[in-house]
């Protein structure tokens, strides 16, 4: 006798459910990619960065678009080298946070907390107001990212007012 391990229909179950949920969340995912990509890359034509409007659609640099949507400044060239800056201290979280093993859960809580304010940023140009700008960050996170979805796919195309 040897031991062996047989599989039967709850296993089967397991593994095509666990592949579905696998699959579901590769397309929102990919849906979410692409909503947001359009969302900075229609913004950044309407508020001035047209020429820079195609680095949306690109993969890891499209943060690029959202740190230039929120970047304080009274002339381009200060906004893009802040633009750049933000994206250097980002690319330094990120990497720290695979890097380093204990120091990297404090980078990745350090880069959500990062990515929120500029997020925060964004809402805030969008609207005006501040306090409008705390209550869609919070009704972003309670919906997952859905309200940043639809409310950016409203304001899109318009120019920022703050």
């Amino acid at each position: 006798m040897y031991d062996s391990y047989y599989f039967n229909d709850t296993d089967a179950f397991f593994a095509g459910f666990f592949l579905i949920i696998m699959l579901v969340f590769l397309v929102m995912g990919i849906a979410g990619y692409v909503i947001s990509s359009l969302i900075y890359y229609q913004a950044s034509k309407a508020n001035g960065f047209g020429e820079l409007a195609y680095v949306a659609w690109i993969p890891i640099i499209n943060v690029y678009s959202l740190f230039l949507l929120t970047a304080k400044g009274d002339d381009d060239v200060t906004v893009r080298a802040e633009a750049k800056k933000n994206v250097l201290i980002y690319a330094g979280l990120l990497l720290v946070s695979f890097i380093i093993p204990f120091i990297g859960i404090l980078a990745s809580l350090g880069l959500c907390f990062y990515v929120m304010y500029f997020t925060y940023r964004l809402f805030y140009r969008w609207s005006g107001e501040p306090g409008r700008a705390v209550l869609y960050i919070i009704l972003s996170f309670i919906t997952f990212g859905l309200f940043y979805f639809i409310y950016g796919l409203m304001k899109m195309n318009k120019p920022f007012v703050a």
